[in-house]
């Protein structure tokens, strides 16, 4: 049976099952003829990638819906029943459209499967879920998200009892038991008064918040600086890009003694159309357009945005000639390691164990700072939850201490109450840090340009091509399969040095489909298959003694590489 075939059989079954209510055979019927949209929507189940399940709102098996978080639900149910005895879950919800009725749908299956479900009874930053579930004990978590996709998306990450994401080999036993569930009648579901009457539905609030906002600010390396006026004569825009940051980061960034905050008015509030922004990421210059020309009117020194779930943070500074300048993911990481650690052993309170981790794609810029202050620096595949695994792993053993963990996608996390990327710590660190060098006369865009003397003229770069659709996942798997097939000899007159095939298990690493060339003058290029959009990310990295000079590379390196993928897209 052909794929539109399967997918044409699957959307007959929807419309003619009686637990799928009218309003969504009603949108089905609405694309009846439509062979290609038919089999977009069918042609597979959502998949758990690196974030989760996560995919475009609407009715079908490849679509986020009620019937596909119930069904998601019900397999992660059976999955944590088989476990353990009383199993209980704490679940939080972005700003996105249908998060909190998705949120509530999730409580009562696991409510009906008789597993004690605390929820919060309105948006949470992703991290405070993580922090939520180490803090109550629970088994599980689930958050309701799709962090920085389009406005279309919502997704549903899952956590184990450690607070991060299910890895491999717990994604692998949840997916099992999810594809199990044979059809919706198996979805066990009781109402809000009953799974309230029964204890089985526990809402969180006020106190559960002040413990995350203390605990976040006790990461603080400097607040008696910063309480004593350093913190108040940094100027400081932040937006959460209409998400879950707002009151968090203002709370925390309060608590450590920087007051001078103004907030971008226009994208306070939640709202899952980001209507303000063609995408609430703060990865993109666009998603700060209000808040520069604020900062602009203002004079800020610093501008902090957040994407709708709080887990990542970008920061824009401003340059030698006055211009704000949003940093890269490895830039902002690179500052922070090096804020961290030079404190650390300012104060003799660097351990001799101390780690930082990030990941494959991420730049080897922070690697090199840290191991100049005297840390190991270990490298994960892409994905938070690899860094979690590894935190967790330390913990146990004793054999490491970690210092920061951080990816070039905007992700950082310090202390070790959470197990995920957390936007409310990096909101403050950055600030904190930029606090700190403002007392000594230094923006922090004065820092990065010590470090580059330092350590080299790092620069990064990331090319991605979208792919909807049957045919996109097609062009995505050819795309690496030619790469792996035939690679590359060289690249912007560069000969390669080392291939990297991920996929075959390399250092120890779990399984990944990630391809890494290594060329024969420090530079490398990457290329991975996004594990929650239709995408395939092509990553890039060049070392120089100029930042001219690394420009020029990374131009170069990017325009020979991207040649051949688009001519294969």
């Amino acid at each position: 049976m052909s794929v539109t075939e399967i997918a044409s059989e699957r959307y007959q079954a929807w419309l003619n099952d009686p637990l799928i209510d009218e309003a969504t055979k009603a949108e089905l019927r609405s694309i009846a003829g439509d062979e290609k949209e038919i089999t977009d929507r069918f042609y597979r189940d959502l998949e758990f990638g690196t974030g989760g399940l996560r995919g475009v709102m609407g009715a079908g098996t490849n679509r986020l819906n009620a019937y596909t978080v119930g069904k998601a639900t019900q397999g992660l149910g059976n999955w944590l029943l088989a476990q353990n005895d009383k199993p209980s879950v704490v679940i939080a919800h972005d700003s996105r459209n249908n998060s909190p009725e998705f949120t509530l749908e999730a409580a009562l299956v696991l409510a009906g499967n008789g597993i004690k479900t605390y929820l919060f009874p309105s948006l949470r930053p992703t991290p405070q879920l993580s922090f939520a579930v180490r803090e109550l004990g629970a088994s599980g978590g689930v958050v309701i998200t799709a962090s920085h996709n389009p406005p279309e998306y919502n997704g549903y990450k899952a956590y184990g009892p450690e607070g991060c994401q299910l890895v491999p080999h717990e994604a692998e036993q949840a997916i099992a038991a999810i594809q199990k569930v044979a059809s919706f009648s198996e979805i066990k579901r009781i109402s809000r008064e009953d799974a309230e009457a029964q204890g089985l539905l526990v809402w969180l609030g006020d106190k559960e918040d002040r413990e995350f906002v203390e605990t976040v600010a006790a990461q603080s390396l400097n607040s008696d600086l910063l309480k004593q006026g350093a913190g108040a004569d940094l100027n400081v825009i932040f937006t959460p890009l209409h998400g879950t940051g707002n009151h968090p980061v203002r709370d925390v960034l309060k608590e450590i003694g920087i007051s001078n905050v103004s907030v971008v008015a226009e994208q306070e509030q939640p709202d899952g159309y980001f209507s303000t922004v063609k995408s609430p990421n703060p990865e993109e210059r666009e998603a700060f357009t209000l808040a520069i020309r604020q900062a602009q009117e203002q004079g800020a020194d610093l501008i902090i945005g957040t994407d709708p779930d709080a887990d990542r943070m970008g920061a824009v500074v401003k340059n030698n000639k006055g211009e704000y300048v949003v940093l890269s993911g490895n830039q902002s990481g690179a500052i922070m390691v090096n804020y961290v650690l030079s404190q650390l052993k300012e104060r003799g309170q660097l351990p001799a164990n101390g780690v930082v981790i990030k990941t494959i794609v991420t730049s080897e810029m922070g690697a090199d700072i840290a191991k100049a202050h005297g840390a190991e620096v270990i490298d994960t595949l892409t994905g938070f939850k690899y860094i979690g695994e590894k935190m967790t792993e330390f913990e146990k053993s004793g054999s490491h201490t970690f210092l920061f963990g951080y990816e070039e996608s905007y992700g950082y996390l310090t202390g070790t109450y959470a197990r995920d990327k957390d936007a409310v710590v990096a909101a403050m660190l950055i600030a904190e840090a930029a606090a700190f060098y403002k007392h000594q006369g230094k923006t922090l865009y004065d820092v990065l340009l010590e470090l580059y003397a330092q350590y080299g003229a790092y620069l990064e770069g990331l090319e991605s091509r979208t792919l909807k659709g049957l045919d996109g996942v097609q062009k995505i798997g050819a795309i690496m399969d030619n790469f792996r097939s035939t690679p590359p000899q060289e690249a912007a007159g560069v000969k390669v040095a080392e291939v990297l095939d991920y996929s075959l298990g390399l250092d120890g690493l779990p399984k990944e489909n990630v391809l890494k060339y290594l060329l024969e003058d420090g530079s490398w290029f990457t290329l991975r298959p996004s594990g929650t959009e239709p995408k395939i990310k092509v990553y890039f990295a060049v070392r120089s003694d100029s930042q001219d000079k690394a420009e020029a590379a990374l131009e170069s390196l990017r325009s020979s590489v991207m040649q051949r993928v688009d001519s294969l897209a």
